[in-house]
C-alpha cells in the first residue's frame, strides 16, 4: 500500500500549492474547469505565481520529482517559457544517508570488507545528490579515490514515482487542450531513461572512460581515471580530483587563472565533444566542474551523456555555420532537407521567422544576450512550423544552456560566435574536399582489402543470380500466357458445344 500513501502525499501537495489551477487553465473540458475553480485556495496558492508553485511542489515531493523538474526545464519546446525558466532553478539539496549503509553496500557489491578494499575510508560523505552520495577514500596502493554509492532502496522508490508520473502523463493528455502536443508520456519515458542510466554506475564508469580517451592528450580537460576492480552497478570508484569549483570566481582569480582563456576553453571543449567525437558530457552544470591551478577543466559525474550520428553532426554544423554567417535561408533549407520540418514547408517563411529571432543577437557580447532566451524563441517558432524536435538534440540543448551560464560567469564579454566559428569552419573543411576524401579512403582501406579479392566472384554470382531471376520471370510470364490461352480455348469450346446442342 506504499503507492496509496505516496498518492495521498502527492494529492495533498497538489492542493497545498494550488496545482489544480494548472489543469483548469489549460483543459478544454468545461465541467472539469468549473469544478476545479471552486476548490478553495491555500495561502501558498494565493501568494505565488503558478510556475513558482509548481517548482515548490516538486521540491517538496523529493529528489525524484526535483530531477523530473530539471529534465522538464530543458524542454522549452514543450512547456511555456515562464515554466522553463522557473524549473531551471531547481537544485538537488538532498541530505546524506547513513554512512553505515554505504559500507554495507560497498562490501556486498564488491564482495570484500571495506578494510580489504581501501586503506582509508571517510564515513562522512563529501557530496550527496538525489540518487547517490560520494565518500573520499584511499587505495592500499596509495591513490586517493572518490567512491560513489547509490542511495538505499532507491530503485523501488524510483519505479513507484515513475509509475505515478506515467499515470499523470496519461491524464494530462486527456485533460489538457494541448495535451497531445506536449507529449507528456514521451517526456516521462525520456526521464525514465536518464534515471535508469544513472542507477547503473557501470554505465557511468564506461562513460568516464570514453570521455577520458577522447581527451587523453588535451591541455583543456582532465577526466578522472576509473578503477574497475572497485566498481559495480551500485559502486563507482574513480580518481580523486583536486580543483577549484568553477563557480568560485574569487578563488580562480586568487590563483591567477586566466578567466578569458578558461571561457574559450569551455566553448572549444563543447564543440570538440559534439562535432569531433559525437559524444558529450550532458550534465555540465557548475557543480560538476572543477578547475586546476593551471587553468584546466576537470569533469565530474558522467551519469548523463549524449551521442550524435555523423548525419546529426553534419546538419548541426551546417546550421551553426549558417547562423554565424546570417544565412537564414540555408538554416531553413537545412531543416527541410533533414526532415526536421514537414517537406511542404515554405523555406522563405521559415527563413523570415528565424531571422526575426536571431538577427538582434549578433555582434553583441555574451553579457548582453541570452542564448536560453534565443532557444526558447526558436522553439516557439518551431511549434508554429511543426518542427519535430529530435530526441538526441534535447541533451545538446541542455548542455548549450549550461555552457552559456558558465561563459557568463567566467567572461561576460566572451563572443561565442567569434570563438566557435573558426572551429566549425575548420571542422567542415575536414568533412568535405580532398582531405576529407583521403581520410575516408584511409578508413575504408581494410574493408576494401577484404572485398576486392572476392569482388569478381561476387559480381559473377550476382550476374548469374540476375540471369536466373530473368529466366524465372520469363517462365512465369509464359505460364501466365498459357493459362490465359487455355482459359479462352475452354470458353470457345463451351460456346461451340452449346451451339451444337441447341442448334
Amino acid at each position: 500500500m506504499k503507492w496509496l500513501k505516496r498518492s495521498s502525499t502527492i494529492l495533498k501537495t497538489v492542493y497545498r500549492y494550488g496545482l489544480s489551477d494548472l489543469v483548469a487553465g489549460h483543459t478544454d473540458r468545461f465541467w472539469l474547469r468549473s469544478l476545479l475553480q471552486k476548490i478553495p485556495k491555500s495561502s501558498v496558492a494565493s501568494e505565488e505565481s503558478l510556475p513558482v508553485r509548481l517548482r515548490l511542489a516538486l521540491e517538496s515531493l523529493g529528489p525524484i520529482f526535483v530531477k523530473f523538474g530539471q529534465v522538464l526545464s530543458t524542454r522549452p519546446d514543450l512547456i511555456p517559457q515562464a515554466y522553463a525558466l522557473e524549473l531551471a532553478k531547481l537544485q538537488d539539496r538532498v541530505p546524506p544517508f547513513d554512512a553505515e549503509f554505504s559500507r554495507r553496500q560497498i562490501e556486498e557489491s564488491l564482495g570484500q570488507s571495506i578494510e580489504t578494499l581501501y586503506a582509508e575510508f571517510e564515513t562522512m560523505p563529501v557530496a550527496s545528490a538525489s540518487v547517490a552520495q560520494v565518500h573520499k577514500a584511499r587505495l592500499h596502493s596509495g591513490e586517493a579515490v572518490a567512491v560513489k554509492v547509490l542511495r538505499p532502496n532507491i530503485a523501488p522508490i524510483i519505479e513507484q514515482d515513475l509509475a505515478l508520473l506515467r499515470f499523470g502523463a496519461g491524464w494530462v493528455e486527456r485533460l489538457f487542450s494541448d495535451g497531445k502536443r506536449l507529449k507528456p508520456r514521451e517526456v516521462v519515458a525520456e526521464f525514465d531513461k536518464y534515471l535508469h542510466d544513472e542507477l547503473d554506475l557501470m554505465k557511468e564508469a564506461a562513460n568516464a572512460s570514453q570521455l577520458g580517451r577522447n581527451f587523453r592528450d588535451s591541455n583543456m580537460l582532465l577526466v578522472p581515471k576509473v578503477y574497475y576492480d572497485y566498481c559495480s552497478r551500485n559502486v563507482l570508484t574513480i580518481e580523486w580530483m583536486e580543483g577549484i569549483p568553477v563557480a568560485d570566481i574569487a578563488g580562480l582569480q586568487a590563483r591567477n587563472v586566466d578567466l578569458h582563456q578558461l571561457a574559450r576553453y569551455g566553448v572549444e571543449i563543447f564543440f570538440t565533444q559534439v562535432f569531433r567525437h559525437g559524444f558529450f558530457h550532458a550534465d555540465m552544470h557548475p557543480g560538476n566542474i572543477l578547475v586546476t591551478d593551471n587553468g584546466r577543466y576537470i569533469a565530474l559525474d558522467f551519469g548523463i551523456v549524449g551521442s550524435l550520428t555523423e548525419y546529426d553532426k553534419r546538419y548541426l554544423a551546417i546550421n551553426f555555420l549558417a547562423f554565424f554567417n546570417r544565412d537564414y535561408h540555408r538554416v531553413a533549407t537545412a531543416h527541410i532537407e533533414s526532415g526536421w520540418v514537414p517537406s511542404d514547408t515554405r523555406a522563405e517563411e521559415l527563413e523570415a521567422a528565424v531571422r526575426a529571432v536571431c538577427e538582434p543577437i549578433f555582434n553583441k557580447p555574451l553579457s548582453q544576450i541570452s542564448f536560453g532566451m534565443v532557444l526558447m524563441r526558436l522553439f516557439e517558432t518551431s511549434r508554429r512550423f511543426n518542427v519535430e524536435i529530435q530526441p538526441q538534440l534535447v541533451l545538446l540543448q541542455k548542455t548549450l544552456l549550461n555552457i552559456e551560464g558558465l561563459g557568463r560567469q567566467l567572461d561576460p564579454d566572451l563572443d561565442l560566435w567569434a570563438t566557435a566559428k573558426p572551429f566549425l569552419t575548420k571542422w567542415m573543411n575536414e568533412q568535405v574536399g580532398p582531405k576529407a576524401l583521403l581520410n575516408n579512403l584511409k578508413k575504408e582501406v581494410p574493408d576494401w582489402a577484404q572485398i576486392l579479392p572476392s569482388l569478381p566472384r561476387k559480381i559473377n554470382l550476382l550476374v548469374d543470380e540476375t540471369r536466373q531471376q530473368e529466366m524465372r520471370d520469363a517462365y512465369i510470364h509464359l505460364v501466365k500466357i498459357q493459362q490465359r490461352q487455355n482459359f479462352w480455348l475452354a470458353v470457345i469450346a463451351v460456346a461451340l458445344l452449346l451451339i451444337v446442342l441447341f442448334k
